[in-house]
């Protein structure tokens, strides 16, 4: 076993923790590799910090195809101490014996993780460097001039799927729902651009900005980038605690105060967002018991609506106490990918999804975050999220939705678009090509 051993910590008050972060991401982007974790300020009892930024490599791990998770397994007894890093959708092809033959522009790794040489946990106006030279670090971070370089240029976006052709596969995918093929899907669609420029940390403070949500990501792995704006959780341990908190169920902010109620309460008693969220909790329930003490699976919250900045959310919560024998990698590969990224049954919907997609998932719909020294973890659901690859210029963003029998296939793309709003905005997009 090999013990990460940082040499100095280094503990300080600021002022403006938000100024500090910025600073603090700008010196860490200058790294080949580095990881921002943050959550916006949005409170959850769950969360071990509000701000996580990791950045040079002292041990890393990349699986491009192969065993994943057991090298992973290997890897983590090796750095029992804090890792960061992600697990891309694909992964699905190892553990249900599946396949992609979908094409795959951006070039991400299966898996990679990183333990990191410089490590700043941020709680409140608390900031803890851990590193080997942590006041040199902090010296730096307070040095950094925050740079005033904005994405001015705009990025023609283009949809990889017609809308007709998105309308036509909605119904095609009911005809698969009403032959008994699956009940529901997640059918996810493309946008892109290629020979994109764009500088992706001035693009990701744009999203944040715009977008704020309790799970955000930056994530650069040398010319590849993860801008990551999601809302939901894939996966968290606490103790001998696993958590899932599945998002299905989604309206658009009102204009004023009684309209935003109003989307509100339609949400709540909209029969198809119900369905489809009761369909992803069961489906999460029944991949928790693969990890779970017997009798310990259940819903600790059901169909809690949550307010962001241009969408309400339904999200549960589903829990269950661990089984001594079962690691934490375990856990993870046990229920990913998340169950709202894929449908139910989840094997058949992922088959039939890689008829009807276009393009690979890639790190969309895969899972961002971290393991921390007591063997807990966090990790969130890869949506919201700009993916870049700098040395071949192609960007890349998905939306989805949730198709059941009863889903009318223009608001379903109309869901889509919603989705993909903040993105567009950042990018300069009123309208796609």
């Amino acid at each position: 076993m090999i013990f990460d051993t940082y040499f100095c910590t280094v503990i300080i008050q600021v002022a403006d923790p938000d100024s500090f972060k910025r600073k603090a991401l700008q010196w860490a982007s200058a790294f080949d590799i580095c990881c921002y974790l943050d959550s916006n300020n949005f409170t959850d009892p769950y969360s071990k910090f509000d701000t996580l930024i990791a950045a040079g490599v002292k041990a890393d791990i990349v699986v491009d195809t192969g065993a994943a998770f057991e090298k992973l397994e290997q890897f983590r007894r090796q750095h029992p101490g804090w890792m960061t890093g992600f697990f891309t959708y694909d992964l699905k092809n190892e553990i249900e014996n599946l396949a992609s033959e979908n094409p795959d522009h951006l070039q991400f790794p299966d898996l990679y993780f990183f333990v990191p040489q410089y490590l700043m946990i941020i709680k409140g106006n608390e900031v803890e460097i851990i590193a080997e030279d942590a006041q040199i670090v902090l010296d730096k971070i307070e040095r950094q001039a925050l740079s005033v370089n904005d994405q001015a240029s705009i990025v023609n976006i283009q949809s990889r799927l017609s809308k007709q052709q998105y309308l036509d596969s909605v119904e095609k995918i009911k005809g698969n729902i009403n032959r008994g093929d699956i009940y529901v899907t997640n059918f996810c669609q493309e946008f892109f651009a290629e020979n994109a420029v764009i500088e992706p940390l001035a693009v990701f403070l744009k999203l944040n900005e715009v977008s704020p949500n309790p799970f955000s990501a930056f994530f650069k792995w040398k010319d590849n980038y993860i801008l990551c704006a999601t809302p939901e959780r894939f996966l968290a341990k606490r103790n001998n605690k696993l958590i899932s908190q599945p998002i299905k169920g989604t309206a658009k902010r009102g204009n004023t105060l009684a309209e935003d109620e109003l989307n509100i309460r339609e949400l709540r008693n909209h029969a198809k967002e119900l369905q489809e969220n009761v369909m992803i909790v069961d489906l999460v329930r029944n991949d928790l018991t693969r990890s779970a003490k017997q009798g310990t699976v259940k819903a600790e919250e059901l169909y809690s609506i949550s307010s962001f900045r241009h969408v309400h959310q339904m999200i549960s919560t589903v829990v269950c106490e661990m089984e001594d024998n079962i690691s934490a990698v375990q856990a993870i590969k046990n229920t990913f990918p998340m169950g709202s990224m894929t449908g139910a049954p989840k094997i058949s919907a992922m088959q039939l999804m890689e008829e009807y997609e276009q393009s690979r998932r890639g790190v969309y719909s895969g899972a961002i975050g971290y393991f921390s020294p007591d063997d807990d973890f966090d990790f969130n659901v890869v949506i919201r999220t700009l993916l870049y690859n700098a040395e071949n210029k192609y960007l890349s963003f998905h939306a989805g939705s949730a198709i059941t029998y009863h889903a009318d296939a223009e608001k379903e793309y109309d869901e889509c678009l919603l989705k993909a709003q903040a993105i567009l905005e950042v990018l300069g997009n009123s309208t796609l090509i």
